[in-house]
């Protein structure tokens, strides 16, 4: 499991032209795409959520829990993409949807039972992320 975390000022996600999530913090917030594998399981999307959770990336050196901050889910399949050969990435290390929704969900799952605010995309929609990236600060958490 790969998460590519970016701290954001805003963050929102439309399928089809309508807003189905958004992020508009009083202060900061995150925003998480979050990448699935075939031999991941609900233990590592429990671990990588706590990791996010905690991890210092705000202002002042907090944490999302620290100021409980707002936090915005969205999978992306492409996190897994390998462009070693060719011209053409291989979608080949992404787990089947069968596999990764349950696990994105039970990522989405985790913040909320430590205490955050979640909102999430829709698993498999050609989604439109819009984001104000706060720094910037981009970071990829793995387990």
């Amino acid at each position: 499991m790969r998460v590519l975390v970016q701290r954001v000022s805003s963050a929102s996600v439309s399928v089809d032209g309508q807003v189905v999530s958004a992020l508009r913090p009083a202060g900061q917030g995150l925003l998480a795409f979050v990448g699935v594998t075939h031999d991941d399981d609900p233990g590592k999307a429990r671990r990588l959520a706590e990791k996010l959770w905690y991890l210092r990336i705000l202002a002042d050196e907090r944490s999302a829990a620290d100021v409980h901050a707002p936090i915005l889910v969205v999978s992306q399949f492409t996190l897994y993409a390998d462009t070693a050969k060719g011209r053409r990435p291989s979608w080949n290390a992404a787990a089947p949807g069968a596999v990764a929704e349950p696990l994105v969900d039970a990522f989405a799952a985790a913040l909320h039972a430590l205490g955050a605010d979640v909102q999430t995309g829709v698993f498999g929609a050609n989604m439109q992320v819009e984001l104000v990236n706060d720094g910037p600060v981009t970071v990829i958490l793995e387990i």
